[in-house]
């Protein structure tokens, strides 16, 4: 770890809590004063000034304004303000980040143009284990073509180097691995698809916001994320797109719709797209959700991510190390190295299910994947050492009660 060694003892976490200069951010978020809460992402906390925006929207600008508000306070320019927004979190120079529909949306359209450039020749090639609704939408693409003119494949993790070659149309890739949490190395990846011509796709839901990103330093084609995870935007917040500046124009997404045409309210019954990022609208702008997602933007004003990823790592070697150092009967997941591991530490356990659930009880919130894992996403802005000590006390208690075994965690709930 390059801080302080939290693992001494209790005092020595506090003083590089202490010490910690993100320690000010945590006050910025609406947290349960008794909860330690370890799935950031899954779904991001709540900051503080998002209600007050959200009232503004309601009750002034909605409630009194009605239509005037789509002009009078800007909400018909929200998909753009907010993709300025996190653009500089992907690393990328304006105009080339719009927020707008959902990851899986977005993931369409970028495969779909993607093809056309490549003359729809070719193969998309991804992990098996990516996170399957990446790999649905580009089995929906497959599908909707004509019979034959896709071809989709996917290889173990293991063997994705020797399958990148001159057969590859597109590599579809998410940066952080849901379950594992290991981390594609994005630079090394991008650069070698492009010696075999192939054209990248990186879904960034589990490393934006955590980690410095460098879409344009490093010539990425083509990236999607969510506004939900770690840049806190709420429930079902919109997703985002990236389309580096120089495909932009190079052909029309999939799904037309009036806000990505050049002049939505003529309302031409003829579909012109509209130049450069906006084309990659589709329907009517989720106001509320925008207003919401736009204001947790603000946290990350004066932040900078290589002092956040340098927190999340070490709070995740400190987690998996007082784990095996206390005997636990987890076992890791992820990779050692944080280098290579995103903001996550998972665990195999064959009650996965209960340990979370028992521990959600304990006033631990961590989460569950099928079939086996117990999954902890770490928060630099809001988790602390004492944090992980907490937790990992508490994981403690339910081994050696056996409450993970209680019969009513038998069935799982909907949502795990």
């Amino acid at each position: 770890m390059k801080t302080d060694d939290p693992r001494a003892s209790a005092p020595v976490s506090m003083e590089v809590d202490l010490k910690d200069v993100l320690a000010s951010w945590r006050e910025r978020f609406e947290l349960a004063k008794d909860e330690v809460y370890l799935d950031g992402n899954s779904l991001g906390p709540m900051p503080s000034c998002v209600p007050a925006a959200l009232e503004t929207t309601l009750r002034s600008h909605w409630q009194n304004h009605l239509i005037r508000s789509w002009n009078d306070y800007g909400w018909i320019d929200l998909p753009i303000t907010i993709g300025e927004k996190i653009a500089p979190l992907l690393g990328a120079a304006p105009g080339q980040v719009i927020c707008t529909d959902s990851t899986s949306i977005n993931l369409f359209k970028a495969l779909h143009v993607a093809m056309q450039i490549q003359g729809w020749k070719g193969s998309i090639l991804s992990e098996a284990d990516n996170f399957p609704t990446d790999l649905y939408m580009a089995e929906n693409l497959r599908a909707a073509a004509p019979e034959g003119s896709v071809v989709f494949d996917v290889v173990a993790h293991d063997d994705l180097i020797d399958a990148i070659d001159e057969t590859v149309a597109v590599l579809l890739l998410s940066h952080v691995n849901f379950r594992t949490g290991a981390l594609h190395d994005l630079a090394d990846l991008t650069a070698r698809a492009h010696r075999m011509g192939a054209l990248v796709i990186w879904d960034l839901s589990h490393s934006a916001g955590v980690m410095r990103l460098d879409l344009d330093a490093n010539q990425v084609d083509f990236a999607v994320g969510c506004g939900y995870k770690f840049l806190n935007g709420g429930p079902g917040a919109p997703g985002y797109i990236y389309v580096a500046q120089r495909h932009q124009n190079r052909a029309r997404q999939p799904l037309w719709g009036w806000m990505g045409h050049a002049e939505p309210f003529e309302f031409s019954g003829r579909y012109e797209p509209a130049p450069g990022i906006k084309r990659y609208l589709t329907g009517t702008p989720a106001i509320l959700s925008m207003v919401a997602l736009d204001a947790a933007l603000a946290i990350f004003e004066d932040l900078d991510l290589s002092v956040v990823r340098q927190k999340s790592m070490d709070l995740g070697d400190y987690l998996k190390d007082l784990i095996a150092e206390s005997g636990l009967p987890l076992e890791l997941l992820s990779p050692e190295d944080a280098e290579t591991r995103g903001s996550q530490v998972s665990f195999t356990h064959e009650q996965a299910y209960g340990v979370v659930q028992a521990m959600i009880e304990l006033g631990v919130i961590g989460d569950f994947r099928a079939p086996n894992i117990v999954r902890f996403g770490l928060n630099p802005l809001i988790n602390s050492f004492q944090d992980i000590e907490r937790a990992v006390a508490f994981l403690a208690q339910v081994f050696e009660r056996d409450l993970h075994l209680q019969a009513r965690f038998d069935e799982r709930k909907r949502v795990t």
